[in-house]
């Protein structure tokens, strides 16, 4: 059973790679076999990720990107044909959006979280699926958060530009059946750079890592081993879902600190 989880001769594209969760996808795919396109806009953070790659005997093409660039966005496919000859795996991973108190959200930084979680993942699988069309065979992952279905202060631009992203993963998954399958992965708290202060501050780490049923905080790495399930064919009967990959919450973890209006 383990060769299903195999992606050799396959290529995939994954967004924001150059750290973090994109970055431990990109390295998880290749190990499994993948040639990875890493798009991002720090080049110096791409090369790393780039070296580890080849150090496996993979190879990786490094195309520093701004994901608000709709037009950047969807010449990755594009270059991934012309370098590797295919696209089997798309990770739309690059997204996020700092929180902000209601009456502090205006209208336009509603709409700049939905282009950047929302229109890039969109962009880009429209973009490969040709390419997969042709192929007769693809799979999509799409990093959505478990704020896009729990509910705390400060989230209504990025939770709900979240919960639209999970929703259009479903409606994907149906308008690609049966050759293209369509899925997500609902990220928890992970550990990375986009917790900063909370990594850094024991006071709000151990805060929660207590609201977390499995009472740590995740790895990148924990979200890799989904995706690589989701991009191999070991889930070739999975589409149109999202995984919920976060410690086993059913509320927020962490406090905002907003006030009542």
């Amino acid at each position: 059973m383990l060769e299903r989880f195999r992606l050799d001769g396959q290529a995939a594209i994954v967004t924001g790679a150059g750290r973090g969760i994109g970055a431990a996808i990109a390295l998880g795919l290749a190990e499994a076999g993948a040639d990875v396109v890493l798009a991002a806009r720090s080049i110096d953070q791409l090369d790393i990720v780039a070296g580890q790659i080849r150090d496996m005997g993979r190879r990786a093409l490094v195309i520093p990107t701004d994901v608000l660039d709709n037009d950047a966005v969807a010449a990755l496919a594009g270059a991934t044909v012309e370098e590797f000859g295919r696209i089997d795996i798309v990770i739309n991973n690059a997204g996020g959006t700092a929180p902000r108190a209601f009456l502090d959200t205006t209208p336009g930084y509603l709409e700049r979280s939905f282009h950047f979680n929302v229109t890039t993942a969109f962009v880009l699988t429209k973009a490969a699926v040709p390419t997969m069309l042709e192929q007769g065979s693809g799979s999509v992952v799409n990093i959505s958060s478990t704020i896009g279905r729990l509910r705390d202060r400060g989230f209504v631009a990025y939770g709900t530009a979240k919960a639209a992203l999970t929703h259009m993963t479903r409606l994907m998954a149906a308008d690609l059946a049966p050759k293209i399958r369509v899925n997500g992965i609902a990220v928890g708290s992970i550990a990375t750079s986009a917790l900063e202060t909370v990594l850094t501050d024991d006071g709000l780490r151990n805060a929660m890592v207590d609201g977390t049923p499995l009472k740590r905080l995740g790895q990148p790495e924990d979200i890799a081993l989904c995706a690589l399930f989701l991009a191999s064919s070991a889930s070739s009967f999975v589409t149109g879902k999202l995984y919920e990959v976060d410690g086993g919450l059913e509320e927020a973890n962490l406090a905002m600190g907003m006030p009542d209006l």
